[in-house]
């Protein structure tokens, strides 16, 4: 998807975890190792982009590991609470603003998206200490796989 602001997009991603594993991608585009994500849609909430991006991304279902207000009035629809929020360059005159969910898998049968990825695997925790990823996403892969084991411990 094109960049929707010349300045500032906002974007999703998915750190998704399934057995003590956490899904990442090699991005074609950034040649990079990421999570699960992409932009919001101008026409989607980040709720919908989120299932959207995991849906044409990897093909899994998803239980996001996050809270929302327990509302069901029809003047407002709250959404999932991001565990993570954060802004990044992209390019000296572009930034991201992301919006950065734990999920857990409800199974591991991923499937590859190859117009966007060179890759997609499951990286355990000693997997992601040895492999060079960036500094955020090696931080925010162990990170989720410390949330998913608190919530079914």
């Amino acid at each position: 998807m094109p960049h929707i602001h010349e300045l500032i997009d906002f974007v999703v991603t998915a750190y998704i975890v399934y057995d003590g594993k956490v899904l990442l991608i090699h991005h074609k585009g950034l040649d990079l190792w990421l999570p699960i994500g992409g932009h919001i849609e101008l026409n989607e909430d980040p709720e919908e982009a989120l299932y959207r991006e995991v849906k044409e991304e990897c093909g899994l279902e998803i239980e996001l590991i996050s809270t929302s207000p327990n509302y069901s009035g029809k003047d407002a629809k709250f959404m999932p609470i991001p565990n993570f929020l954060d802004i990044h360059n992209i390019t000296d005159a572009h930034r991201h603003i992301t919006l950065e969910y734990v999920a857990k898998a409800k199974n591991n049968e991923v499937k590859l998206n190859e117009e966007e990825h060179y890759d997609i695997r499951w990286f355990s925790e000693e997997d992601l200490n040895n492999f060079p990823l960036r500094d955020n996403v090696k931080f925010l892969a162990n990170e989720a796989i410390k949330i998913v084991k608190a919530k079914d411990a």
